[in-house]
């Protein structure tokens, strides 16, 4: 897989280990006969350390050899979060401090959460790009306050707290970016 070709999302072989790429910088030269350089940030799913790989355009890398599948959270205990494959039921586990960020966006009936599979083990979780939210707890609504791009923080179903529009109350469905944690719209 070339330089040019690497998305955000993708799982490549870096240095004998997957990782997953999580950010993408390009830059373009200045002078003639340079090479355009591509910066990637990833995260490495054996490990969990990031990893900065700079690629000029002709240079590739290989796509790992691991499988994504659909998963649902069963439960979470002290240590580990547990989850069900939804193709075959087999259950996968993870510890609670590797998946910490993520789950303040996960909710039991989640749909399109895949867990990234490398040597027949679930090394973390992919999640979609936007997921829907309750607002559990936040200032009141205040009518016509549309018009002003003032926010307040509110409280959501998982713990989460971002900042919405000032118009929104408690008991409202909201939409949330997984990338940035922020607010994008209403549900």
């Amino acid at each position: 897989m070339q330089a040019k070709e690497i998305k955000n999302g993708a799982v490549v072989n870096y240095q004998g280990s997957p990782v997953l790429i999580q950010g993408i910088t390009v830059q373009t030269p200045s002078a003639r006969g340079a090479a355009t350089l591509y910066k990637f940030r990833g995260r490495n799913l054996v490990t969990k350390q990031k990893t900065d790989i700079t690629l000029k355009g002709g240079e590739s890398l290989d796509a790992a050899d691991f499988e994504r599948r659909p998963v649902k959270l069963m439960y979470a205990d002290a240590e580990q979060v547990h989850f069900l494959d939804q193709t075959d039921f087999n259950q996968y586990s993870l510890d609670l401090a590797d998946v910490r960020e993520e789950l303040q966006y996960i909710t039991e009936d989640l749909e399109d959460v895949l867990a990234l599979i490398y040597n027949d083990a679930c090394v973390g979780l992919q999640l979609p790009t936007a997921v829907a939210l309750e607002i559990t707890q936040c200032d009141p609504g205040i009518k016509g306050n549309s018009a002003t791009s003032r926010s307040k923080p509110a409280v959501l179903q998982t713990g989460l707290t971002v900042q919405v529009p000032e118009y929104l109350s408690q008991g409202e469905c909201i939409k949330i970016d997984t990338r940035t944690g922020e607010y994008l719209s209403r549900v």
